[in-house]
């Protein structure tokens, strides 16, 4: 068995882990307050998924290279846009949404989706807060005021960036300071029930009690301890259905 994929659950939904087996997929729900237990054996590529809903299948690569090979990795044509294409696929002929993000307690970024995606495609990344600040007809005239903005806001943040501020609250101040120099449509802001005291250890596991999600970072409970897993980073994995036992680094909080 292995991972070979995971969901968010943004908007509404519930995360997941993708597990296959023979070809079969199966979804490993992240449901809060239950419990998760594999055991991370050997990675390699996490191969590809063809077809969708009922009749998906998991077709298997034995490859080194994790969390996908050469030959499985998607490459995004609008990755890098900043809008000096010729519109190449039939999504950048809808209408765009540009957006500011914000992630706890003070780093911001600027992105475009498909309007329609607004609220999913700010959970997906597990923003905090957010600002819709324009509304274009299509993806190429989103991407070069995205690339506008981000000389000076930035349009990247790192997970590990993310973690770090897991347990804390947005900068009020700094973030209004920000929306200043704009005229913001909407404004939104997104609670992930994980009531973190201090911030988890970063691991990669998938054994404990499930504390909640927030994007693609898990956030796990075992030991006394609480964990932050990049659920992308657990893609690849051959798994067994048991609790792991290996030692793991604590938090502080486990010894008060």
């Amino acid at each position: 068995m292995q991972i070979v994929g995971y969901e968010t659950g943004a908007p509404d939904g519930e995360p997941a882990l993708i597990l296959a087996a023979d070809g079969d997929l199966e979804r490993e729900p992240l449901r809060s307050g239950e419990r998760l237990a594999l055991t991370l054996e050997e990675r390699h590529c996490a191969g590809t998924i063809d077809g969708s809903g009922d009749t998906a299948r998991h077709l298997a690569c034995d490859a080194p290279e994790a969390p996908y090979c050469p030959q499985h990795t998607d490459r995004w044509p609008c990755a890098r846009c900043t809008g000096d294409c010729n519109l190449p696929l039939e999504t950048c002929r809808e209408e765009h949404a540009v957006y500011l993000a914000a992630f706890a307690p003070a780093t911001f970024k600027v992105g475009v989706t498909r309007s329609w995606r607004l609220e999913t495609r700010l959970r997906e990344q597990g923003a905090d807060r957010a600002a819709h600040v324009r509304t274009v007809e299509n993806g190429r005239i989103a991407r070069q005021i995205e690339a506008d903005i981000a000389a000076d806001v930035g349009d990247r943040v790192r997970v590990p960036t993310k973690i770090e501020g897991l347990h804390r609250a947005v900068d009020s101040d700094a973030w209004a300071d920000l929306l200043d120099a704009y005229d913001p449509i909407a404004t939104y802001t997104f609670e992930y029930g994980l009531d973190l005291a201090d911030r988890p250890v970063v691991e990669t596991m998938a054994t404990g009690t499930v504390r909640g999600s927030k994007g693609r970072v898990l956030v796990l409970e075992r030991g006394g301890s609480t964990y932050a897993v990049d659920m992308r980073e657990l893609v690849g994995y051959d798994v067994s259905r048991q609790a792991a036992s290996r030692q793991l680094q604590s938090s502080l909080s486990a010894f008060e």
